[in-house]
């Protein structure tokens, strides 16, 4: 077995998931992630735990089965599965693994069941976040051709970017957390496509280093959901289920996209924000900080963490970083869409430049 792979089952299970004795286990990951599944299997043995593996099935993953499943069904059939909901009460850790053979498997499924099973399966992901969980990714071939990447290059990739130093980059994303913390306003701006402007203020930053998500590499935040002003230009494309969103517009006024257009993908753009009224505003505010992520790989779990980018997140917003007395956005969905920052950009705090060019104030690279 590559000791990689054992280093991102001891990543898993030790510093993101930090199981322990008498904890039960839920490990969802599909068939060619195998020598993966071997390794978390025989850490969570050793740790005295309790392990149970499924192939899993949820609406972020393009698993035959449940394209299957879904493509036999009609939109008001599509009910919360409750059997599966109870399987998550009753468990103290979820692990998902992604490494689908083809990404592109449930582009057969309708967009209106997709869009009702997304809705269905919202309640599950309420009690996913209650509890300990993580996401990760295993370098599969399909999604090294996704990266139009060779399989080797896209495993040194995924690796690189999972297996390092997770305390080193806790410590370099709190400084970011420490200026968001306590602040009024945001003004984010590239080139002469993205000017917008929204409040955070009483909304908590997070410091993602690895727990919930892995790779880890972002800190984000939610803006109070009627705030966000202004125009964004989208400029790294998104896959969305399978199809391709590139170069979105969006337009906001008073918090809520009022107009948006896309070069490519505007029907699915349209579906996105046409889920429920939620979808409209924006439930986060995130900021890519994981150097080791350098390049777009049509991967949303990598793509969000880059550095030197930006990404808003239409839909869901995460309830610890809505502050005290604050409204919560609520939605089916949580899509998250990218700018490049690295060059002709700058981001304000309260009207005091923090970022320059994808460079932080606190950063070498940081020129005024």
């Amino acid at each position: 077995m590559d000791e990689r792979v054992r280093d991102h089952a001891e990543v898993i299970v030790d510093h993101s998931t930090g199981i322990e004795a008498d904890d039960n286990v839920l490990l969802e990951i599909p068939p060619a992630a195998q020598d993966l599944a071997e390794a978390i299997a025989e850490l969570v043995g050793a740790r005295g735990a309790t392990l149970y593996t499924a192939y899993g099935n949820n609406p972020h993953r393009n698993d035959p089965i449940t394209r299957n499943y879904l493509q036999g069904a009609e939109t008001d059939e599509v009910e919360t599965p409750e059997h599966q909901r109870e399987l998550y009460k009753t468990t103290d850790v979820v692990i998902f693994v992604r490494g689908e053979r083809n990404v592109t498997e449930w582009q057969s499924v309708s967009p209106s069941v997709h869009a009702a099973y997304q809705q269905a399966f919202e309640p599950l992901m309420g009690e996913l976040l209650d509890g300990r969980s993580c996401a990760t990714q295993y370098p599969t071939a399909s999604f090294a051709q996704l990266a139009e990447m060779s399989t080797d290059a896209y495993e040194d990739f995924v690796w690189d970017a999972i297996n390092k130093d997770w305390d080193a980059q806790r410590e370099h994303q709190a400084q970011l957390v420490e200026l968001l913390d306590g602040a009024s306003e945001i003004r984010i701006q590239s080139g002469d496509t993205t000017d917008i402007r929204a409040s955070i203020d009483g909304m908590p930053a997070a410091n993602d280093y690895g727990e919930r998500n892995l790779p880890g590499g972002e800190v984000y935040t939610a803006p109070v959901v009627d705030s966000i002003e202004g125009q964004v230009l989208f400029d790294i494309p998104i896959y969305h289920e399978g199809r391709e969103i590139e170069n979105a517009h969006l337009t906001f006024e008073d918090g809520e996209v009022i107009a948006h257009d896309a070069d490519r993908g505007t029907d699915v753009l349209a579906e996105i924000l046409e889920t429920d009224p939620g979808a409209r505003r924006v439930g986060e505010l995130g900021f890519g900080m994981n150097r080791d992520i350098d390049r777009f790989t049509h991967n949303i779990l990598f793509d969000e963490k880059m550095g030197d980018t930006i990404h808003l997140a239409l839909g869901h917003a995460y309830e610890w970083t809505v502050g005290e007395n604050r409204k919560q956005n609520e939605s089916a969905v949580h899509v998250d869409l990218i700018v490049d920052m690295s060059e002709n950009a700058r981001i304000e705090i309260d009207g005091e430049l923090v970022q320059q060019n994808g460079y932080y104030v606190f950063e070498d690279g940081f020129e005024l």
